[in-house]
């Protein structure tokens, strides 16, 4: 096992803003940062300094700042062909962004040089040999990319290398061999990294992309031949189909293969954290099948796996979910055994004996239940009700007396009103709320909200953050069982809930109570401790 460190510069702020659907304020930007150098991260690129006002933004944001651990990059090119370094806009917009480290990208592929650029291999050559020297006379640690660097090689062996040599006789203080169109194997990239080791003395780094699926396995390849700094983005978000997955390529390096990446091991424990914290900026759903961070990484399904689980974690798990901040998790379906439901039941804080007739006859329910369509997976919460009623430890906080949903269409223009009444007995009184929305759910779950806020003021801290429909039988065709999950969340804990019926509106119902009678049940168990 070596000890040797690792580099880990983080572009998650730049090449991560490029994925499609991905777009930070300068705000989140800086938030963002600031998590990445607790974390422990080497090196932040904050942006392409020439590219837009809002990357010029951060670096004058993140300057107020106090990072601990991190150095912050700001991005540019080589200076265009035929203008002196001095002259050139770009390397003007770097020296502005007044960071302590540079990184600017070169062309390494004659297909590029003389189609893309349109100019000469000589040309080319001068254009990184002045930007990277103009720069390193104005104190800046260099960084090069070396784009394309592997097709670069491929096509023609010397004139790549005569790239790098440009760049590292300007003393460059990196060279990053870019994967740039991501889709070299490990063993190529294995072969040129090796290459490129026994030419500079230089340290080599690593920038894939994963339109191979291959991302995290290329900067493995060439960290395992010598690389010793590695380009990535949190959760893997970049151009395309994105870049190498730091969320991956970390915790492999640091638990697998034994390096140093963070200024402190102990803070890979906050790796899914971070993750989600990126997820929530970036504004997208996190990835549940995510490796090592997803909601799914430690999901358990099948009975004999759980069993095998609860005797020795290891059987099946490759690490212990704790040491990347993630969790186990036991799901229920039609595969589970006694081992999920007792595991469920402890989770649960419930006293439950795994060969006892009260898992026999949750299996049994479980088994009726997934026959008329009810599915746990993702419903954990409802599961959790389940349990309850079975062991008689469930009580209702409330009693529905009825509902009614209406939707009034006028006219030709856009839009439906949808208004919605709830009749409940709450407590021995009986309550009475209407409540409006975008569709029938919407003001049928404000109508429930309305009625209970009153009783249970804590109603009014869960939010609805997903809802989706399955049609079980589409051959009945409007008369299909409707299958509904709902997702719900009070800002700090997220849970699924799930209803079955005929009517897509009481399946709605099903859901929606299940929800709000899990979260009244969370604030009785915190009463309890």
């Amino acid at each position: 096992m070596s000890t040797k460190k690792i580099a880990i510069y983080d572009t998650t702020l730049r090449d991560g803003a490029q994925a499609e659907g991905v777009s930070f304020s300068a705000i989140a930007k800086v938030q963002v940062a600031k998590r990445l150098d607790e974390f422990g991260i080497a090196y932040i690129e904050g942006g392409f300094a020439a590219s837009n006002p809002k990357d010029m933004e951060f670096f004058r944001l993140i300057k107020k700042e106090t990072l601990k651990n991190a150095k912050v990059a700001a991005f540019g090119s080589t200076r265009r062909a035929n203008i002196k370094p001095e002259e050139d806009k770009g390397l003007a917009a770097l020296l502005e962004a007044d960071t302590p480290v540079c990184t600017i990208f070169g062309k390494s592929w004659l297909l590029h040089v003389t189609e893309v650029l349109q100019t000469t291999p000589e040309e080319n050559l001068a254009m990184i040999s002045d930007s990277v020297r103009f720069l390193k006379e104005h104190g800046k640690e260099v960084i090069y990319d070396a784009e394309h660097f592997f097709d670069g090689y491929k096509d023609s062996p010397e004139y790549a290398m005569s790239a790098l040599k440009a760049a590292a006789d300007a003393g460059a203080d990196c060279l990053v061999l870019c994967e740039t169109n991501g889709g070299a194997l490990p063993h190529e990239v294995a072969e040129i990294t090796s290459a490129v080791l026994k030419a500079f003395r230089t340290p080599v780094g690593i920038h894939t992309h994963n339109d191979g699926e291959l991302g995290v396995a290329n900067a493995l390849a060439a960290v395992d031949i010598g690389a010793v700094h590695v380009q990535g983005t949190i959760n893997g978000i970049g151009e395309r189909v994105g870049n190498c997955n730091l969320s991956s390529v970390i915790p492999n390096l640091m638990l697998k293969l034994g390096y140093s990446c963070l200024t402190k091991a102990g803070n890979l424990k906050q790796l899914r954290a971070l993750s989600q914290f990126v997820y929530e900026q970036a504004n997208i759903r996190a990835y549940t099948k995510q490796a090592f961070v997803g909601d799914s990484a430690f999901a358990h399904k099948a009975g004999m796996h759980v069993d095998g689980v609860r005797k020795v974690s290891r059987s099946f798990e490759h690490i212990a979910p704790e040491s990347v901040g993630n969790s186990r998790r036991i799901l229920i379906s039609e595969l589970s055994g006694a081992s999920n439901v007792f595991l469920k039941a402890i989770e649960m804080g419930l006293d439950l004996d795994r060969k006892s007739p009260e898992v026999r006859e949750v299996l049994k329910q479980l088994e009726q239940m997934e026959k008329d369509g009810y599915e746990y997976e993702s419903a954990d919460a409802s599961f959790q009700m389940l349990i309850k009623k079975v062991l008689k430890k469930h009580q209702s906080f409330f009693e529905l007396k009825s509902f009614s949903v209406t939707v009034d269409k006028r006219g030709k223009g856009p839009g439906c009103h949808s208004e919605a009444n709830v009749k409940l007995s709450v407590e021995g009184q009986s309550v009475s709320a209407d409540g409006t929305g975008d569709g029938p759910v919407d003001a049928l779950n404000h109508a429930l909200r309305d009625a209970l806020v009153k009783f249970y003021p804590v109603i009014a801290d869960v939010a609805l953050i997903d809802y989706s429909v399955r049609i079980l039988d589409p051959e009945e065709a409007t008369a299909a069982k409707t299958r509904v999950l709902i997702e719900s969340s009070d800002g700090e804990k997220t849970w699924g809930t799930v209803g079955v019926s005929e009517n897509i509106i009481e399946a709605s119902w099903e859901a929606l109570v299940d929800s709000v009678e899990y979260k009244l049940f969370l604030e009785e168990e915190k009463v309890r401790k």
